[in-house]
C-alpha cells in the first residue's frame, strides 16, 4: 500500500486534503505541518509520494522539493498551488517536482494526479542493470486509443532515460509526467476529439453508466477508431527526443502558445504547461497534431539557433 505524506501548515487544509485522499482505500495517508517535519518523517518512514503546500514557515515548498530531490530521490512531489504562488510553482517544477494541482481544483484533480504520479514512480526495475549498459536507445510505436498503454510506455522511456544517465532518479518523474501528458492529449483531444468539458462528463458517466461512456463510444466509432498515435523516441546520455503524432485535426497552436505565456494562469492548458516546464524544448507542427519533446542532460549547452525558419512552434 503506497504511503502518501501531506505537508501543509494549515490544520484545515491538511484535513481537507487527507479527506480527499482517504477516499481511496489503497493509500495510506500521513501528515506533516511543515517541511522540516516532513523531512524528519521521511527519514523515519518510507514515503512513496509527497503532496505539499508552497507557502509554509520554517521551510517552504520550494526548499522541500530541493531537499527531497537530494535526500529521497525516489519520492516524487506534487505541489498544491494557490493564486499568487505561480512563479514559485514553476521554479519548483523546474527543480524536480513531478506535478501540481491548483488549490481551487483539489476536489476534482487531486486523486487523479496522485494516481498518475504513483504510476510513474512504480517502474519495473527488472532490466535496470541491462539498461545501464545502453549507450543509445530508439523506439517506434503505433498506439491504439487505449490509455492503459500509456503507463507501460512511459515507464519504459523514463527508466531508459534514468539508467542511460540522462537524468537522476528524481528527474525521471518530470520526464515521465511530460510524456504522459503529451500521450493523453494525443489520444483524448487529438484522435478522439474530446473537449475538456466532454472528458469531465465522461469521467462522471463512467462511474454511473459505463455503457454510455463517450470515450468508449468514440473508440469504436468512425473515424476515430482507425486512428493511431505514432511515437518515435531517441535517447542518449546527452539528450532525449520524443515525437508524438496523432491523426486528429489538431488545434490552434498560436492561440495556445499565447495563453501559456501568462504565468498566473496555471489552471489553463495544464498538460501543455507541464510539458513546457518539465522539458527543455517543446515544439508543435503548425497543424497542432504533432509535438516533439526534448530533454537534455543537466549541464548540456543549449544548441545554437539556426537562421533558417522551421515548421514548428516552440513551446
Amino acid at each position: 500500500m503506497p504511503t502518501l505524506l501531506v505537508v501543509d501548515d494549515s490544520d484545515v487544509s491538511r484535513r481537507l486534503v487527507v479527506g480527499l485522499l482517504r477516499g481511496n482505500s489503497t493509500w495510506n495517508v500521513e501528515t506533516a505541518g511543515n517541511g522540516v517535519e516532513a523531512l524528519k518523517r521521511m527519514a523515519e518512514t518510507p514515503i512513496d509520494l509527497v503532496i505539499t503546500d508552497l507557502q509554509m514557515p520554517e521551510m517552504d515548498g520550494l526548499e522541500l522539493v530541493r531537499q527531497i530531490g537530494a535526500r529521497f530521490p525516489h519520492s516524487p512531489v506534487i505541489l498544491m498551488t494557490a493564486h499568487g504562488s505561480e512563479t514559485l510553482a514553476i521554479e519548483a517544477l523546474e527543480q524536480g517536482a513531478a506535478s501540481y494541482v491548483p488549490k481551487d481544483r483539489l476536489a476534482d484533480m487531486l486523486e487523479e494526479t496522485v494516481a498518475q504520479v504513483l504510476s510513474l514512480a512504480g517502474s519495473n526495475r527488472t532490466y535496470e542493470r541491462l539498461a545501464s549498459c545502453q549507450r543509445r536507445a530508439e523506439f517506434t510505436f503505433a498506439l491504439e486509443n487505449d490509455a492503459s498503454l500509456i503507463d507501460p510506455l512511459v515507464d519504459l522511456l523514463q527508466q531508459i532515460a534514468f539508467q542511460i544517465g540522462l537524468c537522476n532518479s528524481h528527474g525521471r518523474f518530470g520526464i515521465g509526467m511530460a510524456i504522459q501528458q503529451a500521450l493523453l492529449n494525443a489520444i483524448y483531444h487529438g484522435n478522439l476529439e474530446l473537449t475538456h468539458a466532454q472528458l469531465e462528463e465522461a469521467r462522471e458517466n463512467l462511474l454511473s453508466n459505463p455503457a454510455t461512456d463517450l470515450v468508449q463510444l468514440r473508440r469504436v466509432q468512425e473515424p476515430y477508431h482507425r486512428r493511431r498515435v505514432a511515437i518515435d523516441a531517441r535517447i542518449t546520455p546527452d539528450e532525449m527526443h520524443v515525437k508524438i503524432v496523432d491523426e486528429g485535426p489538431g488545434f490552434d497552436v498560436v492561440t495556445a502558445q499565447a495563453n501559456l505565456e501568462d504565468p498566473s494562469a496555471l489552471t489553463g492548458g495544464r498538460g501543455l504547461r507541464l510539458m513546457r516546464i518539465l522539458m527543455d524544448e517543446v515544439h508543435f507542427n503548425t497543424a497542432g497534431n504533432e509535438v516533439t519533446l526534448i530533454k537534455r542532460r543537466d549541464g548540456q549547452p543549449e544548441p545554437q539557433v539556426r537562421d533558417e525558419p522551421t515548421a514548428t512552434v516552440q513551446g
